[in-house]
């Protein structure tokens, strides 16, 4: 297993080592910078915006390194987080060696890390972001004795110029190709510097928004990633929104997650894909159809769905997107391969046809188990989102489907096979609860489901009072409707919290 992990790995300090991150060492660490002309060090690490900070170190000697990879460094936490007070805000960071990787864009050779924070009796900090994450894991696999994996769909906008050459067909970007969509080559150059960082992707294409306005040509891409540790998947997600960001300034491009850009143009989510492993065997199925396990979960998250916006939904412009008819979700529901519903189980490979063979006549039977494909997809989220709150949300609501006696009734009374927003399917429609359409509503919807996301001290009270603070602060209950068929005051806000996450 370990040789499949290194052969073509792409990651330079996993190549050098000649071993898995997840086996990195102090000691490997400081090989590596030792040999191969490293100067600098960087700990970077998420703050309460849902953005990556970063603290730089020279390497002023291999005492200094030893000392900071050993003992961290002290920051001010009521700088990073809205809910640490100045008085105590004193934290430590330290850095996670098993997410090395070696800085695409630093001049000097530089070497970045994650990093954890820690409080000043030496205890991980129980309002951290990645900390939650770990704690909602944790709990997952000791109420269900499984193991709970994501990964996301990371969709963007590409904005600059408009050549005026070879025009895409508007709101018909999806996996449009070269001269016609515009930003391909830039997508692939992250697509190679995320994996690089670590970032285990599964493909990259542009996307269905494409349009133009005052000149400038605005492309929606997409990289998605493969399903891994759920812990592992939230950091590779921060990392990648760096690195586009990071690349799009160097080539003076502008890069927005934002969860809508105009009306009528498709807005950007941050899908999350979700499977259950046990002892390494995908649990999502049984017998080719969807698993009891997997309906459990899927329950869990149509109770907590409300909810759940507050970690995926963050700013006011995350409800000019959750429309009916713009393939984001509005209705508490899920379906098969169905983009009208909240929770969708795509297409998993459950055809016993070979494929590869029918496609290719000279190709021996491949008998290849596909079983380990099937995920769930939460459609909700977008680039507002704080990653590692949002997927330690989705943890607990999949695992809160275990604790509810009727999860598998909760699961058949919301499925649907239809496409909801169709005329015909009015009566379906109205018998669905609606997901939040405010961040004030939001707030609410947690403040009611509160307990279950603080039980076994999961999330910290601190932390759900800081959202619900939060959200509740944007005063914008009644914005959506104020601001229906205004687009000059919908694009001021947009541009308000246009880089947003």
């Amino acid at each position: 297993m370990t040789d499949n992990v290194l052969a073509m790995n792409p990651n330079k300090v996993v190549a050098f080592l000649g071993k898995s991150n997840k086996e990195f060492t102090k000691a490997d660490i400081v090989r590596y910078i030792a040999e191969n002309g490293i100067r600098m060090v960087n700990f970077m690490y998420p703050a309460g915006d849902g953005r990556l900070k970063t603290l730089n170190f020279v390497i002023n000697n291999a005492a200094y390194l030893d000392e900071i990879l050993t003992c961290g460094e002290r920051v001010d936490g009521s700088s990073l987080f809205p809910f640490i007070e100045a008085g105590s805000s004193d934290l430590y960071v330290l850095p996670r060696f098993s997410t090395a990787f070696l800085d695409p864009f630093a001049e000097i050779p530089t070497l970045s890390m994650l990093c954890s924070f820690f409080n000043k009796d030496g205890e991980q900090l129980e309002s951290s972001p990645e900390y939650t994450l770990h704690k909602a894991c944790r709990a997952f696999h000791e109420v269900t004795g499984m193991d709970f994996e994501a990964m996301g769909e990371l969709e963007y906008y590409v904005i600059a110029p408009d050549s005026g050459l070879f025009p895409a067909t508007d709101q018909k970007g999806y996996h449009e190709s070269a001269p016609y969509a515009k930003f391909n080559e830039f997508r692939t150059q992250c697509m190679a510097y995320i994996a690089q960082a670590g970032g285990q992707i599964k493909y990259g294409h542009s996307e269905v928004g494409n349009f133009t306005i005052d000149g400038m040509v605005y492309e929606q891409n997409e990289i998605e990633f493969l399903p891994i540790a759920a812990e592992d998947a939230a950091d590779q997600l921060m990392v990648a929104k760096w690195i586009i960001r990071n690349l799009a300034c160097k080539l003076g491009y502008d890069i927005t997650f934002a969860p809508k850009i105009t009306a009528g143009k498709a807005g950007s989510g941050l899908h999350i894909h979700m499977r259950i492993m046990k002892d390494g065997v995908n649990q999502m199925l049984d017998g080719g159809v969807l698993s009891a396990t997997a309906r459990r979960a899927i329950a869990g998250m149509m109770e907590l769905a409300p909810s759940i916006t507050a970690f995926g939904n963050t700013n006011p412009t995350s409800y000019f997107r959750l429309v009916p008819h713009q393939e984001a979700p509005t209705n508490i529901c899920w379906g098969d391969r169905n983009r009208s519903v909240l929770v969708r189980v795509p297409l998993g490979w459950a055809a016993k046809s070979d494929m590869c063979k029918i496609a290719n006549p000279l190709e021996q039977e491949s008998n290849y188990e596909t079983s380990r494909k099937q995920t769930v997809e939460m459609r909700s989220p977008d680039g507002s989102a704080d990653i590692y709150q949002l997927i330690a949300g989705l943890a607990v609501a999949c695992r809160h489907g275990f604790e509810l006696e009727n999860a598998l009734e909760i699961a058949e009374r919301t499925y649907v096979n239809v496409n909801i927003h169709q005329k015909e399917h009015a009566d379906k429609l109205n018998n669905l609860a609606q997901l939040p359409d405010s961040c004030e509503a939001s707030a609410d919807c947690l403040e009611s489901q509160r307990a279950v996301f603080e039980q076994h001290k999961v999330f910290s009270p601190a932390m759900i009072d800081g959202i619900i603070n939060r959200l509740r602060s944007y005063k914008d209950k009644t914005l959506r409707g104020e601001l229906e068929g205004n687009q000059e005051a919908m694009l001021a806000f947009v541009r308000k919290y246009f880089h947003c996450g």
